[in-house]
């Protein structure tokens, strides 16, 4: 399978001030600064087959933003580099962001005060976009992002979710060949989400669109994306399919259950009744609701159940596998090694 991105010892420095506190501190910053460098990316390498839809995840300040700039061309890197489509971003900007599409969900390209028709036609001339195809690009996005009800609007009286659509929609207007999605449901309701997976996975069977995606929202993982990159301070903790996660999780299960009496909670201690450590058996309780997490390499499904119903009554219950979230969170804690 073709190599659609390639990404190579990818590092990104920043020189940071240091500043002392008090006056003093000020009028030495200003004669003689300090800097510190923060390496915000740090030795970066993976590569993304052409067609594939690759979730792009990590915590709060990890690196993610980043990278996605120097994928794009927005930042040049330390050090390393990158390819996408046999280009280097940064030498060969003009043309690269022709075959490029760019998401972020926390900004718009769309003009505030147009309407969303005439800011399409406005990218068709950026892009020099053919009219013939453009007016069949214009049919396939309506289709797939339902576009109608909103097109004539001002981008300014867009809801959230229509601007996302409509956003969307923008940076497939060319027909790239690489999508860039940085939290595109960040914020929406639960139909507006599925709308856009939806559209995002329509978009890459039927045009074999090379995306990239990144998120908090894991449910977007888990119904788009059949592998993942996972980074944490700049360096990549997991490389691989959702699948492997799972079967390294296997032994891992979640039994959920209400109390008839919520305060019948403080009757449970499964780490002194089953002589196990926290890391291997925890439960926490929200009110009548409880959930125990427990590796059933260690303690049966049985033996859990037998011991809950013998000790309190409890109206519903019932055994979940491990999630995603559960998974990464550990990752991060370092509490595997994957």
């Amino acid at each position: 399978m073709d190599t659609m991105i390639y990404a190579e010892h990818l590092c990104k420095e920043f020189k940071k001030m240091i500043k002392e506190p008090g006056l003093k501190g000020s009028v030495k910053a200003l004669f003689a600064p300090k800097r510190e460098i923060i390496r915000a990316v740090d030795d970066i390498s993976f590569s993304v087959p052409k067609g594939e839809i690759l979730g792009f995840i990590g915590p709060n300040g990890a690196g993610k933003s980043t990278v996605i700039k120097m994928l794009t061309g927005i930042l040049m890197p330390t050090s390393g580099y990158c390819r996408i489509n046999g280009k280097i971003p940064q030498e060969d900007r003009k043309n690269y962001v022709r075959e490029i599409g760019v998401v972020f969900g926390q900004r718009t390209q769309l003009w505030w005060d147009l309407a969303l028709r005439e800011t399409y036609a406005v990218l068709k001339e950026i892009y020099q976009v053919p009219d013939d195809r453009y007016h069949r690009r214009m049919a396939f996005l309506n289709e797939v992002l339902e576009l109608d009800d909103f097109i004539t609007s001002p981008v300014r009286t867009l809801s959230l979710g229509q601007r996302m659509r409509a956003d969307i929609a923008a940076s497939l207007l060319h027909s790239p060949k690489v999508l860039f999605l940085d939290e595109p449901t960040i914020g929406l309701d639960v139909v507006v989400k599925e709308n856009i997976r939806n559209a995002i996975r329509t978009i890459n069977e039927e045009e074999g669109t090379t995306v990239i995606l990144t998120t908090h929202d894991l449910a977007d993982i888990e119904l788009l994306c059949e592998r993942i990159v996972m980074i944490d301070k700049g360096r990549k903790v997991f490389d691989g399919g959702l699948s492997r996660l799972k079967q390294h999780f296997g032994d891992i299960r979640t039994l959920e259950f209400e109390l008839t009496n919520a305060p019948d909670v403080k009757l449970l201690d499964y780490n002194r009744r089953f002589r196990l450590p926290e890391d291997e058996i925890g439960c926490e309780s929200d009110g009548a609701l409880v959930k125990v997490r427990f590796d059933t390499a260690k303690v049966s499904v049985e033996d859990i159940i037998s011991y809950t119903l013998s000790a309190v009554h409890v109206k519903d219950l019932h055994i979940r596998d491990v999630e995603i979230e559960e998974i990464i969170k550990q990752v991060y804690r370092r509490e595997v090694s994957l």
